[in-house]
């Protein structure tokens, strides 16, 4: 088991024709800065499901962005282009990559 990290998924199904607004409307999103404990977010199509994937330093990072009294931005970047959006919490258990 890795030291804490998850990773969420928030996952629609979005109209077509509200598709760019979903990615200019990401974009926007990482203008915006990050809270605390977020490492790396990405928007991926695939199938015709959209995906949010959030990886977070600890399950306490994501838990004080919950609880920080703001609406979670994923979710409310599916709901502002009328898709309804399913939200998954993953533990990693082991990661590779290059830094």
């Amino acid at each position: 088991m890795m030291d804490g990290t998850v990773l969420t998924e928030v996952s629609a199904i979005v109209a077509a024709e509200r598709e760019d607004e979903l990615v200019a409307g990401f974009t926007e999103l990482l203008r915006g800065g990050f809270p605390d404990g977020l490492v790396r977010t990405e928007l991926l199509n695939g199938g015709g499901r959209w995906r949010i994937q959030t990886l977070w330093r600890d399950r306490a990072a994501l838990d004080a962005m919950r609880n920080s009294g703001e609406p979670p931005a994923a979710p409310a970047l599916f709901r502002k282009v009328g898709a309804e959006p399913v939200l998954e919490i993953l533990a990693v258990a082991a990661a590779g990559g290059r830094s």
